[in-house]
């Protein structure tokens, strides 16, 4: 399938293998990681890419916002009522006791005053005679500071100092009165209530059980679609699932039952497609078998040796229809040594003339089946022998689940707007109508058909040695 038709080469003639150098495993080490999947980019990146991962954003996303936003709404009341009727009441206090002191000045009142504030408020007063307030006291930092402030300016009504830092759990309030100061201390229970903590535990421990049995209800329900996700890979991969069956949500069990309708369909279609073409092989072999008997029987002219040609021609084609009809109908995926399937094709190339450098970079095994997939790389190499003087072949992974096969030559190529319509069936770029150079038009849609039926693909490319590079992916 090349622009150019070259003479066959005699049979059984061996080249020597060294004749020019192996491609460097640099060139062949770019190709394998030139192309990289699409990732997503921006925003989407910093989602989860898996089912799993999105389905417990969808569910969890919204309860954690709405106790979020429940948390805040009760956070903020509670310091505008409790916090701030807690931080009243202990003004309140204040004014009281400093209003007592006001009205009976002398010691002993002032004694019994501060006797009775002690039992009766929970609050420990003191009276400093003669004692000023600092000129520039700390400024209030926290929510709590400044909600005693306001308490404190609208019932004391008098310059005051706040000190938080004073002793563990207890607050000191120092108001300025004309002959002194009196000193509050205050424990922080009869400011502070332990609620505030309690719900946030409380939100915060029933986000992480609901966080763990969304958990445990969702891997549940994503192992169905798992499995017919895996099912359905294996079958684009060529390999069976006999243990497959539908589970799940409604949905889920939908989608597992279409698969296994499809499954069935497309399996009875290659049955049938392969049947179908094994028996027109062979019914046509009989007729053909007997044009041949007669054209050699007549004289030689030009006339019979083209016809001897097209009968030899058509003899090809049905010989490749029944090689391919026989391996895809009746032989089954196995774990298979890829390098020594390989091996073996390049020496059967090399019997017949090809010179042909390999190069394999790693063991390499994956299920396959390997007459088919046998067949195909002979497809390959003898595309590439028809055109070429010498093949290099390199293998190795691609990437942890690909495995990458290329096989370069230096021919004439083919060119970028046909390499899709070489993969057509019958379609040819040579002239010529000899079998022995030109090809049957088959060849590289059969390779084509047996590598996607194991999941992989063949494209084309300009190979480093100047001629045409084939690529053969193959997933693992």
């Amino acid at each position: 399938m090349r622009l150019a038709t070259r003479h066959r080469r005699p049979a059984g003639k061996i080249l020597i293998i060294e004749s020019r150098p192996p491609m460097p495993d640099s060139e062949y080490a770019g190709a394998l990681t030139s192309d990289q999947l699409d990732r997503p980019i921006g925003l989407k990146r910093l989602l989860p890419q898996t089912l799993f991962g999105r389905s417990l954003l969808i569910i969890v996303t919204p309860v954690v916002l709405a106790q979020l936003v429940a948390t805040w709404i009760f956070y903020d009341r509670h310091w505008e009522t409790v916090t701030r009727r807690l931080a009243f009441g202990v003004a309140g206090d204040v004014a009281l006791v400093i209003d007592q002191l006001n009205r009976f000045p002398d010691p002993t009142s002032q004694s019994q005053i501060l006797e009775a504030a002690a039992r009766t408020t929970d609050l420990v007063i003191t009276l400093e005679p003669g004692a000023r307030l600092p000129l520039r006291t700390r400024p209030l930092t926290g929510r709590l500071e400044r909600t005693l402030a306001a308490a404190l300016e609208e019932q004391v009504a008098r310059p005051f100092a706040i000190n938080t830092r004073i002793a563990h759990e207890w607050y000191e309030i120092r108001v300025q009165l004309p002959d002194g100061v009196v000193r509050v201390l205050s424990p922080e229970r009869r400011m502070f209530s332990p609620t505030t903590y309690i719900f946030i535990l409380w939100m915060t421990g029933s986000a992480l059980v609901l966080f763990g049995i969304a958990i445990v209800f969702m891997r549940n329900q994503i192992r169905s679609i798992r499995r017919l996700a895996i099912a359905a890979d294996r079958f684009g991969k060529g390999r069976d699932t006999p243990d497959f069956k539908p589970e799940g949500a409604a949905e889920v069990r939908q989608a597992a039952a279409a698969f296994l309708v499809m499954r069935e369909r497309i399996q009875r279609q290659m049955r049938q497609r392969t049947e179908m073409l094994a028996g027109v092989s062979h019914d046509l072999r009989t007729p053909l078998t007997r044009m041949k008997l007669a054209l050699a029987m007549l004289s030689e002219d030009p006339e019979v040796e083209e016809l001897k040609d097209d009968v030899a021609e058509m003899e090809a084609m049905i010989e490749t229809y029944l090689a391919f009809a026989r391996g895809e109908g009746t032989e089954q995926i196995q774990p298979t040594d890829l390098g020594r399937l390989i091996g073996e094709v390049v020496v059967g190339a090399r019997r017949a003339g090809s010179r042909i450098n390999l190069t394999i970079a790693e063991p390499l095994s994956l299920p396959l089946r390997a007459n088919g997939f046998k067949r195909c790389l002979s497809n390959l190499l003898a595309n590439s022998r028809r055109h070429a003087q010498t093949v290099w072949i390199h293998a190795g992974r691609r990437d942890p689940m690909t495995i990458q096969i290329m096989v370069d030559d230096d021919g004439p190529g083919i060119p970028e707007a046909a390499r899709e319509d070489v993969f057509k069936p019958f379609f040819r770029l040579d002239t010529s109508r000899n079998p022995e150079t030109g090809g049957t038009g088959l060849g590289l849609a059969i390779a084509r058909d047996v590598v996607r039926s194991h999941g992989g693909d063949i494209t084309l490319d300009d190979s480093p040695q100047g001629g045409l590079r084939v690529i053969v992916r193959l997933p693992v």
